[in-house]
C-alpha cells in the first residue's frame, strides 16, 4: 500500500468551500457524462455517525469504459466502472472505506481517502495522527495556480493565474500567493492506494497516485474558477442544484435515475457518509512505462484511435 498526503490551498474559507465543493462536483460530473458513460448517483442521503455527527452518504458508479486510454481498454472488460462510497462530515470527509472504492473487475485494487479542511495555509502537522499508519508517508503541496496539469485538461478560463472573481475580488493568483492571500484554507488529503498483485503493485500504485494528483488539481482549480457561479448559494440551494444535476446526469448516461434524497437531516441509513472529495477525470491516454508495448513492436494500423472527450463530443455532434 502506498500512502501520500496532499495539501491543496484555496483562496476561500472552509465554510465557502463547503458549498463550492458540492457545486463543482455536480457540475463537473454532468459535463463529463454522456450516453452510457459518466457518474451514476446510486444513493445520496443523510446519515448520522456517533463520532462525527450528522453527515451525508453518497454512493456512485463512475462508468469509464470509453474514457479509458487505449492501453487500459485492451485489458479491461467492455463494462467497466468504479464504485465510490463516501461520507461527508464536513470539515471531515471519507471517500470509500477500506473495501468500497473498487474497480468492477479488480477485487485486489482499492483507494481510501481521508480529508480534513482547515482555515490555514497548510501548516498543520500530523493532522491525521499518522502514528496510525505504518511507516512515514510523503507530504506534497499542490499549487492550483502554478503546478502543471495535463495539457488536454487545460482551460484558460479556469487558470487561477489569470482568473479574477467579479463577486469576491479574488485573483488572479501570483507567485507566493499562499503566503499573503486572505482568506485562505487548505484541503488535507491522506490517500492510500492498494493493488495487491505481485510484480505490479509498486508501479500501479505510483501510477494511480499520479492520476489522483491531477484530479485533485483540476477539481480545486475549477472550484475557484467557478466561484462566481456558486458564491452566495445557501446549503439548501446547492443541495437542490446537486439533486437536479444528478438526476439530469443519470438520464444523460442512459440510466434510470434513483430517488435521490438530499435533505440535510434524516434517519441514519448507512454506516458512514460524503460526496466525492474531487471530481472524476478521465485517465491519461499515455500508458505507464511498465504497461507500454515494446518499442520494437510496431502498432497495428487497425488499432483504434484514442479520442479525447472533446473529440468524442464533436463526432457525436456531427452524426
Amino acid at each position: 500500500m502506498l500512502v501520500k498526503e496532499y495539501r491543496i490551498c484555496m483562496p476561500l474559507t472552509t465554510e465557502e468551500y463547503r458549498v463550492g465543493q458540492l457545486y463543482t462536483i455536480s457540475k463537473h460530473s454532468h459535463q463529463e457524462s454522456e450516453k452510457g458513460e459518466g457518474v451514476e448517483v446510486v444513493k445520496n442521503e443523510p446519515h448520522e455517525d456517533p463520532v462525527h455527527g450528522p453527515g451525508q452518504f453518497t454512493e456512485k458508479r463512475v462508468h469509464l469504459s470509453s474514457k479509458l486510454p487505449s492501453w487500459a481498454r485492451a485489458v479491461t472488460p467492455r463494462i467497466f466502472y468504479i464504485t465510490e462510497k463516501a461520507w461527508n462530515y464536513y470539515p471531515y470527509t471519507i471517500t470509500a472505506d477500506r473495501h468500497s472504492l473498487q474497480c468492477s473487475f479488480l477485487p485486489k485494487f482499492s483507494i481510501y481517502i481521508e480529508t480534513k479542511y482547515e482555515d490555514n495555509c497548510g501548516d498543520s502537522e500530523n493532522i491525521f495522527h499518522s502514528d496510525k499508519i505504518l511507516g512515514d508517508h510523503e507530504v506534497s503541496f499542490l499549487d492550483i495556480a502554478f503546478d502543471e496539469i495535463p495539457e488536454r485538461y487545460y482551460r484558460s478560463l479556469e487558470d487561477p493565474r489569470f482568473f479574477s472573481s467579479a463577486k469576491t475580488g479574488r485573483g488572479p493568483l501570483r507567485e507566493g500567493w499562499r503566503q499573503h492571500t486572505k482568506p485562505i484554507m487548505c484541503s488535507y488529503k491522506l490517500v492510500s492506494v492498494k493493488f495487491e498483485v505481485w510484480g505490479l503493485q509498486t508501479r500501479v500504485e505510483q501510477f494511480v497516485h499520479k492520476v489522483i494528483r491531477d484530479i485533485l488539481l483540476i477539481g480545486h482549480r475549477q472550484a475557484f474558477a467557478w466561484v462566481d457561479e456558486w458564491c452566495g448559494m445557501t446549503m439548501e440551494e446547492v443541495r437542490r442544484y446537486e439533486q437536479e444535476t444528478q438526476e439530469a446526469t443519470n438520464e444523460l448516461i442512459g440510466l434510470v435515475a434513483p430517488a435521490i434524497s438530499v435533505s440535510e437531516v434524516g434517519q441514519p441509513t448507512a454506516t458512514h457518509s460524503a460526496p466525492a472529495s474531487a471530481p472524476s477525470t478521465p485517465l491519461s491516454d499515455e500508458a505507464p512505462e511498465f504497461l507500454a508495448p515494446p518499442k520494437a513492436r510496431p502498432r497495428k494500423k487497425s488499432a483504434p484511435e484514442t479520442l479525447t472527450l472533446p473529440a468524442l463530443r464533436e463526432r457525436a455532434g456531427a452524426e
